[in-house]
């Protein structure tokens, strides 16, 4: 092969081992003198060429091996190393507690009719009868498995507390739990569980359920089928990893849902479990103390109730023993979270 080379020369010996692999021109061989400029033909070896094509062969190689590790990587952090700080917590709820509020729950048209944004919420009813939900909503949930309220002839109440992130009231609140013998589903996430293995094992060992409140805190019917699978199945992995068990409740975050999520998480296998009652509590800077909570509470207890509250309220960590001892002597029970499963499900307990 012949190319032609401009270069500059450094030095030149007859002997050098440069004339392994090129060959100067004779015209030029001893006129060259060391730092001089030259044009001239040089010939390739062939060998050197195909040696050369090897190096840059395994080079590039190399290089898409390190791309894909470090996608790799940066995928695990996106997934399982992110801090509380990445998420966003500051509208907990997008729907309503009563009718002072808005409609009961709103939606938002999207592409297609199964992915209209809805927001759960319900419409409180005063003296302990059963709220009123979004007419619609517990026929589409019922469809798919979903839950928000349990059997209304029982007088029965079910706990539910979501972990966001952790505000330093989960093992107050699990001290209180096992006092009164009662059980809750506890919403996580995978920041929750990353930093905080030993309270979710504690939720394990003592005989609560640990729900799916999803990887990163997204509103599932904005994302795409993969995205959302794999923000749902992602947690569950982890979980699985390190309790050998899998994940079976699932609150979808914000209480945003579409026929199509619900679908989705459906086929995973998941019970959505929504709520009856739950109000403003997750702002940590907004406390007002163990009554409010309390006040809260009590006048909206009915039967078949889901409650959902957030632990990082200082008011639901105080008032939390009060309200479970004072909903027992008003006759109701607290069921077993377990319980919930065959109900969604419709099968026989």
């Amino acid at each position: 092969m012949i190319y032609i080379v401009i270069g500059i020369c450094r030095a030149y010996e007859q002997n050098s081992n440069i004339l392994h692999s090129f060959i100067i021109p004779e015209c030029c061989r001893y006129s060259l003198q060391e730092g001089s400029f030259f044009i001239g033909v040089v010939m390739i070896n062939p060998k050197f060429f195909v040696f050369l094509a090897c190096v840059l062969i395994v080079l590039l190689g190399a290089i898409i091996v390190a791309e894909q590790m470090n996608v790799g990587k940066e995928e695990a952090l996106t997934l399982f190393q992110l801090s509380f700080s990445d998420i966003d917590f500051t509208e907990e709820i997008t729907g309503s507690f009563d009718a002072s509020a808005r409609e009961a729950a709103y939606t938002v048209e999207t592409a297609g009719s199964t992915n209209r944004i809805r927001s759960w919420g319900i419409v409180r009813v005063k003296d302990n009868k059963t709220p009123q939900a979004d007419p619609g909503t517990p026929e589409l949930l019922q469809k798919y498995q979903g839950l928000y309220i349990a059997d209304t002839e029982q007088p029965v109440i079910y706990l539910t507390f979501d972990e966001g992130y952790e505000n330093g009231y989960t093992d107050d609140i699990l001290d209180v739990l096992q006092r009164q013998k009662v059980n809750a589903i506890f919403f996580i996430t995978g920041p929750y569980l990353n930093q905080h293995e030993n309270l979710v094992r504690r939720m394990v060992e003592e005989g609560h359920a640990v729900g799916n409140h999803t990887v990163s805190h997204p509103s599932l019917p904005t994302l795409d089928d993969e995205k959302l699978r794999k923000e749902v199945a992602d947690l569950d992995s982890l979980f699985f990893e390190k309790f050998n068990k899998h994940m079976v409740f699932l609150r979808p975050p914000k209480g945003e849902y579409s026929e199509r999520s619900l679908s989705v998480t459906s086929e995973m296998g998941y019970i959505n479990v929504f709520w009856s009652f739950a109000y403003d509590d997750w702002n940590r800077n907004n406390q007002k103390g163990w009554e409010n909570a309390y006040n809260k509470v009590m006048p909206n207890l009915h039967n078949g109730a889901i409650l959902l509250l957030h632990a990082v309220s200082s008011d639901n960590a105080q008032a939390l023993e009060r309200i479970i001892i004072d909903t027992k002597k008003k006759g109701y029970v607290f069921g077993d979270v377990f319980d919930l499963i065959p109900f969604a499900r419709g099968e026989k307990q």
